[in-house]
């Protein structure tokens, strides 16, 4: 495995030098900080990216026990128990709230109106409707976006180099997720200027992947995109087999899928952004407004790929792209 990443960098407005954090609290306070995730506490990924999320904060003087508390919340990819542990964490009177991805965001964002909340990865949060602008996000909504409509063109560009005669690309999106329609939305305008037709697939569950796999194949797909999604990543695994055993060269917005077996991968780095997250924090505990604060976006990518998925499936990756990649799993 040849590993050279590179992180986002964030935008300048974020880079000014922090003091320690611990200077500006009072003496004896302890923040209460909410972590509200979508996906599942025993998923291996989604702790780490906590864990970054607490190595950010110690890097800012911060101790857990001492000066902040987390109290976290997890609806295991079942979206509609989010608003119930939102409006848990808004009862337990949070400093602030840390959450990820849409439908989480949302959540949080109809359980209060007073109390910050800060995004550590999310798809596009003004065509959401999540904030009014970037630039000055208004409300108590910030954090970090990940690009990810842009990116799925990208995506698209990357997998018709690897299968040149791709003409028919299937599309794997969960309606349920409000993030997916603006991956959709621009993957069909990629598909026009490569001339690829789209065949999106609805999924919300794990026995509705499964169907539309088999889909796939029988309407003709020469691929498939699989656009980012909490319950997705969950059955990144299974979907990686699906991919495999129906001969579908695959791309995906997260490394995960890869290691799980995927052919290839093309976005952000989700734990520089959880580490990024806790700056927000920081800011909003010294006394910062939310809506003043910028809303940074990706400036560095990753690009992953699996050589051995590569060969299974009968394809040479062009020089290229293993020139621009980040990691190759062999």
């Amino acid at each position: 495995m040849i590993d050279r990443r590179t992180f986002l960098a964030g935008t300048g407005a974020l880079l000014l030098a922090v003091p320690l954090a611990a200077e500006a609290q009072p003496a004896g306070k302890v923040y209460r900080i909410g972590f509200l995730s979508p996906a599942s506490p025993s998923d291996p990924r989604v702790q780490r990216f906590l864990a970054a999320f607490r190595n950010g904060l110690g890097e800012l003087g911060y101790v857990e026990g001492q000066t902040i508390a987390i109290e976290s919340r997890w609806a295991a990819g079942k979206y509609e128990r989010l608003p119930g542990l939102a409006a848990e964490l808004v009862r337990l009177k949070m400093e602030v709230i840390v959450t990820a991805a849409v439908p989480a965001i949302r959540a949080a964002k109809e359980a209060t109106s007073t109390i910050p909340i800060i995004m550590a990865v999310v798809v596009d949060p003004v065509a959401t409707g999540l904030v009014a602008s970037l630039a000055r996000p208004g409300g108590n909504i910030t954090g970090l976006s990940l690009m990810t409509p842009e990116l799925v063109g990208k995506q698209l560009e990357m997998l018709k180099e690897v299968v040149p005669k791709a003409s028919r690309v299937a599309v794997l999106w969960n309606p349920a997720n409000p993030g997916n329609a603006p991956q959709l939305r621009a993957a069909e305008v990629a598909a026009r200027t490569l001339g690829v037709r789209l065949q999106p697939l609805e999924a919300r569950g794990p026995r509705e992947i499964d169907s539309a796999f088999a889909a796939m194949s029988k309407e003709g797909a020469s691929a498939v995109v699989v656009l980012v999604d909490v319950v997705f990543i969950d059955q990144r695994t299974r979907i990686a087999d699906l991919a495999a055993t129906r001969r579908l060269p695959s791309v995906y917005g997260l490394p995960e899928y890869v290691e799980a077996g995927g052919l290839m991968a093309y976005g952000p780095s989700y734990i520089a952004n959880y580490r990024r997250a806790a700056v927000y924090v920081d800011k909003i505990l010294k006394g910062a407004k939310p809506g003043d604060l910028p809303i940074e976006q990706p400036t560095k990518f990753e690009l992953v790929i699996n050589l051995k998925t590569a060969k299974a499936l009968g394809l040479t990756i062009p020089p290229s792209l293993l020139q621009r990649a980040d990691e190759l799993i062999q």
